[in-house]
């Protein structure tokens, strides 16, 4: 039935208006007027992958005898058009609806089968020749298809986007750890004056903090690749055929390259959402440590005269709008954003997971899901930014870093194994009362000959053991 601004379709709760030129239907447009929270779909990624799930499912669906072949085609041709981002206007469902996501399942089985109507050269919205649920949703429910979903789109984000910059960011890294190794500058403990230590020795530091993360997001992964599919309603299986969750899983594995497989456990899959919690964790912590490094770049970089400034970070743009000439640590300051933002939600997914994962199911996979791949988005692009825009052209200033070596008073450690620590407490307390250096002092009282002195008080020698 039509009328002047739409057609009329009907669910299992009644009539519902669907715009003339929508694919999804009543379900679809039920939800979109129950739910105008936050003006955020649900994650695209999410939705392609939904399809990739429906057009496996028709495929196995077909091989097992329980789809006509004619229908499953219609129903994998239609769903590869949203795989290919061809419908994404068509998924209009606000990412604050039911925690199972079902109100994004039939938004997918809807759009799919009126697509595949229209293939099949029929009128859509009219359930003929294919039905949303009874055909696009055969052998599943929400509550194994949507986590499905959510798992393959986390592990082609994380294996296409987040490892990659992560490796990128690591090997700069270590790149610059290796061009500033003879570098030389003061350590810092407390924010006091420290040994001295090789710029490159801090930056194998900072590469290592990197690759740490790196395996720690790879070990997360393991539980990400694990899928529910099969286990339908509450886990058992109901109205599925019992190798289906397996053939669909060995299908999503082929297509993606991804060691898909599905669920060991059909109840502890749909019960909880461990496994994004876990690697949420892991976000959380190389986004702490990036942080750490973006942060430590900006002060060592601070000045450029009344600062630390013995890094000089590339001037990409001006840093003021009535200071003429100033250049901030832009870059920095915008990775060190996004990793609060990371931090924040780690803590949404943590404590959504925990409070609405009751029974047999956790209703808090749209906010898990929005949360954990908006932080792989981000910190993707943040990594790959940091490295164009910042650590490629960051260089020392030498001048800065070998001149704060001789004013700090900790190069007075070095003394102490050859004249005791109170001799060597007392040069430095006589350096900082007078304004004098360590050397300075040291001379004139003789504790030591001038080469023995030189050779003590040699920066490069207090970097490595001795």
């Amino acid at each position: 039935m039509k009328t002047n601004t739409g057609r009329i379709e009907k669910d299992s709760m009644g009539e519902m208006q669907v715009p003339m030129d929508a694919l999804y239907g009543a379900q679809t447009r039920r939800a979109q007027l129950n739910f105008p929270v936050s003006g955020w779909v649900m994650p695209i990624p999410l939705v392609h992958s939904l399809a990739r799930i429906k057009h496996a499912a028709a495929q196995v669906n077909c091989e097992l005898g329980r789809l006509d072949k004619k229908i499953a085609d219609w129903i994998r041709d239609a769903a590869t058009s949203v795989m290919d981002g061809t419908l994404d206007s068509q998924f209009v469902i606000d990412v604050f609806q039911t925690g199972s996501g079902t109100s994004t399942n039939m938004n997918a089985n809807e759009v799919i089968a009126n697509r595949a109507i229209q293939l099949a050269g029929g009128v859509v919205g009219s359930r003929d020749p294919v039905h949303p649920n009874d055909h696009v949703n055969m052998g599943q429910s929400s509550n194994d298809v949507i986590p499905s979903a959510f798992h393959v789109a986390v592990a082609e984000a994380v294996n296409r986007d987040l490892l990659p910059a992560m490796n990128i960011l690591e090997e700069t890294l270590y790149r610059k750890a290796k061009k500033f190794d003879k570098i030389v500058k003061i350590g810092r403990t407390h924010l006091q004056d420290a040994t001295p230590i090789r710029l490159g020795q801090v930056f194998s530091g900072y590469a290592m903090q990197v690759r740490k993360a790196e395996r720690r997001i790879s070990e997360a992964m393991s539980g990400i690749y694990e899928l529910p599919i099969g286990g339908t309603a509450v886990g058992t299986g109901i109205n599925t055929h019992p190798e289906f969750g397996a053939r669909v899983c060995a299908a999503l594995a082929r297509d993606t390259g991804l060691p898909f497989r599905e669920a060991e456990n059909h109840f502890e899959a749909h019960a909880n959402r461990d496994a994004a919690v876990f690697l949420a964790a892991g976000l959380k912590s190389f986004a702490v440590s990036l942080t750490k490094i973006a942060n430590d770049i900006r002060l060592l970089g601070s000045g450029p005269r009344c600062g630390i400034g013995e890094l000089k970070l590339p001037a990409i743009q001006p840093g003021s709008s009535i200071m003429p000439g100033k250049v901030n640590p832009v870059i920095c300051e915008s990775v060190m954003q996004v990793c609060s933002y990371v931090v924040g939600a780690d803590a949404t997914i943590s404590y959504a997971a925990a409070v609405l994962s009751n029974f047999e199911l956790c209703v808090a996979i749209p906010v898990i899901a929005r949360s954990l791949l908006e932080s792989i988005r981000l910190m993707s692009n943040s990594c790959r930014t940091f490295v164009s825009n910042c650590l490629e052209d960051l260089e020392p200033d030498e001048e800065v870093c070998s001149g704060l070596i001789e004013e700090s008073l900790a190069m007075c450690t070095s003394l102490a194994p050859l004249i005791g620590y109170d001799s060597a407490a007392a040069i430095a307390k006589e350096a900082y009362r007078d304004g004098c250096t360590v050397r300075e002092v040291a001379l004139a009282k003789g504790v030591l000959t001038e080469d023995e002195l030189d050779a003590a008080l040699d920066p490069s020698s207090m970097t490595e053991p001795s």
